[in-house]
């Protein structure tokens, strides 16, 4: 899968990610804090806030269908598109670019490092 506007593509074998109880395991969330890809999580990817708002730029057949409560969530989200999905519940099944909005990074992690 690939993380735009990095253009960092990571790659795992289903089921042999470590998982920490941040999102959905297998999400685009859970791949990329495994992986060295910061995406904000303000919620700790519980679908209670936006700021693991992604849009898929290619292979939205390739992530689990959006359920009600991550739809009622996106409505909130600034930017919103047809292509809109939460980092902490859509699960990857397959090849996938999403792109991180630039209103969505945070450039300062934990560190106090920039993360771009």
């Amino acid at each position: 899968m690939t993380f735009l506007p990095e253009n960092k593509t990571v790659e795992f074998v289903s089921g042999k990610l470590p998982y920490s109880d941040h999102g959905k395991p297998e999400s685009l969330l859970d791949i990329a804090l495994n992986l060295g890809v910061h995406l904000e999580h303000a919620c700790g990817g519980s679908c209670a806030c936006t700021t693991c708002h992604v849009v898929v730029k290619e292979g939205e057949a390739n992530l689990s269908e959006a359920e009600d409560d991550e739809l009622d969530r996106l409505e909130m989200a600034a930017g919103l598109t047809l292509r809109s999905r939460l980092g902490c519940q859509a699960v990857v099944k397959g090849d996938v670019t999403v792109e991180i909005p630039g209103w969505n990074r945070n450039y300062i992690s934990e560190g106090g490092k920039s993360t771009l």
